[in-house]
């Protein structure tokens, strides 16, 4: 919802960042992976330092770098559809690692399961749908999207290092389990007004 209600903001923002990155000759894949590969790392130390908001720092850095792929992809002509389907699987699997991360060093995992099934579910609630019927990719600003989920998580993870209460983290995990729940079924109620529309025109 951030993405879509403030592109004309944020998108020169991801342009100014990327064009060092174009420069050195990276590609978009290449910007992709080492995104993957910030998380990872960035994953890793937490489970040694065991800091909330150190890992919500680094984490922060390393989402905003992986994020600069889509415009790497425009400053150098090399967008594809293989490069799409890359970083799509890629997000996926970032969100995977994190909430791994948090549930290993919490022991809260019934909580990062139900977080991390919800944003599963809301990516998969649009990408079905795509395959009974065209889908606009831009048409979908629903509450708690990728950008929404990852702000969240590293404000999250901040405020559970400096504050001095240990339920804020299980009470955040909570209600971003929630959120993201609240927005797979948002997204499949689209679903259903869209896929009855296409039925009708079927018949």
């Amino acid at each position: 919802m951030i993405d879509g209600l403030m592109k004309d903001v944020i998108d020169p923002l991801w342009e100014a960042m990327a064009r060092p990155l174009a420069r050195a000759g990276l590609t978009p894949n290449q910007v992709t992976a080492l995104g993957l590969a910030l998380i990872i790392l960035a994953s890793l130390a937490y489970l040694w330092h065991r800091s909330p908001w150190i890992y919500g720092l680094t984490l922060a850095f390393a989402f905003v770098f992986d994020a600069l792929d889509g415009a790497v992809a425009r400053q150098t002509g090399l967008s594809s559809k293989v490069g799409g389907y890359f970083d799509a699987m890629v997000d996926r699997y970032q969100e995977l690692i994190v909430l791994l991360a948090i549930g290993w060093v919490t022991g809260h995992w019934a909580l990062a399961l139900l977080a991390f099934s919800g944003a599963m579910l809301t990516s998969y609630a649009k990408a079905r749908t795509a395959i009974e019927t065209p889908v606009s990719n831009t048409d979908w600003p629903d509450l708690f999207e990728r950008m929404e989920r990852i702000i969240y998580l590293c404000f999250l993870l901040l405020l559970a290092g400096l504050l001095p209460w240990n339920w804020v983290l299980p009470a955040g995990l909570t209600v971003y389990a929630i959120l993201c729940h609240v927005t797979a079924l948002q997204r499949i109620r689209r679903a259903f007004l869209l896929l009855k529309e296409a039925d009708r025109n079927e018949s």
